[in-house]
């Protein structure tokens, strides 16, 4: 296991109760827990907001000690082809998914259930595929899709399933995630810690708790500078005053600014333009600078996605946000006259 997704798994829920923001699906999971019957179900939603956390408890609560026997996981994205499905005859290779849908359950159980999680990789032809597995062993088999794009999914297998739709978790949430681990690990967190990881995080849980995991490597008493350092990501702070440096007309400052962020801290610049496009909205600003300057950042990130030069972007960026400076302040001139 990836030392960054130890604690992922340490804290991941063990029951229903356990699960924090997910009341509403939780209420439906314990109805098929209650009535010993589970229909196919797809999960549909971001990353680590819970997808296979429901799945792994729904698993326990249905199954007891039996779970791990009349539960298998595969991750559709590494094994994303019509072989996972049908297997390879010609190299007398079975096919897992099968394999493990004809055999009877274990414990007692009515049936097993099979997790591919990230289904939305599979290949058409293997969805298709799978779509007639699902009903040959429909009596011995349920089947939970996890799709972060439920688009990919085909609609024959979506119209066969019971569909969650799991959005991004609150801020209380994440920041009860937070608080859960600091007390069970005998941390110290500050309050412009929490708010950051929070913000990093943007409703991702599994993101929050790699980042508490990192900053509390590089130091058990947290703040916002050990968890900059750890997501090697700029204090708003810094981002914030680089703004102002371009708006009132300091290029250069702004741009000295933006080296040492690129090129002593090593900040990606993809980062960079993520955590403006978040500081942009606290500055005071007319309506008319603040939407020319979003669409400004907007094309910055596009570009730099499309393989232009980091640098020379960013600074075009803290240019063109110089200019618009220049015209606000020119029309708060003309406003006092």
């Amino acid at each position: 296991m990836d030392e960054t997704e130890i604690w992922v798994e340490k804290y991941r829920p063990r029951k229903f109760d356990e699960i924090i923001g997910r009341e509403s699906i939780v209420g439906r999971l314990r109805s098929y827990v209650e009535s010993r019957n589970l229909p196919h179900l797809l999960f549909a939603g971001p990353a680590g907001t819970g997808k296979t956390t429901c799945s792994i408890v729904l698993a326990r609560e249905l199954f007891g000690e039996y779970w791990r026997e009349n539960f298998m996981e595969l991750n559709a994205s590494d094994e994303r082809g019509i072989r996972v499905v049908r297997g390879d005859p010609e190299h007398n290779v079975p096919s897992k998914i099968k394999n493990f849908a004809r055999t009877a359950p274990l414990g007692g159980a009515s049936f097993k259930i099979i997790f591919l999680d990230e289904s939305d990789a599979l290949t058409s032809d293997a969805q298709s595929a799978l779509r007639r597995t699902m009903e040959l062993y429909s009596r011995n088999c349920r089947f939970i899709f996890a799709a972060n794009y439920p688009g990919k999914i085909i609609d024959p297998i979506q119209s066969r399933c019971a569909v969650f739709q799991f959005s991004p978790l609150g801020d209380s949430d994440i920041q009860k995630c937070v608080e859960n681990i600091v007390r069970a690990e005998g941390l110290s967190i500050t309050k412009e810690a929490v708010d950051y990881i929070i913000r990093y995080s943007r409703g991702d849980s599994r993101r929050a708790v790699n980042t508490l995991q990192a900053s509390a490597f590089l130091n058990r008493n947290v703040d916002g500078n050990t968890v900059y350092l750890a997501t090697s990501t700029p204090d708003p702070k810094e981002i914030r005053l680089m703004f102002e440096y371009s708006l009132d007309g300091s290029f250069l400052k702004a741009r000295d600014m933006l080296d040492t962020m690129l090129y002593e801290k090593g900040m990606s610049a993809t980062d960079l333009v993520a955590d403006m496009h978040r500081a942009v909205f606290d500055l005071a600003l007319s309506d008319d600078a603040l939407l020319d300057i979003v669409s400004r950042i907007g094309e910055t990130e596009y570009r730099i996605v499309q393989g232009g030069s980091d640098r020379i972007q960013l600074e075009s960026l803290l240019a063109q946000i110089g200019l618009i400076g220049k015209r606000e302040r020119k029309t708060t001139r003309q406003k006092v006259l």
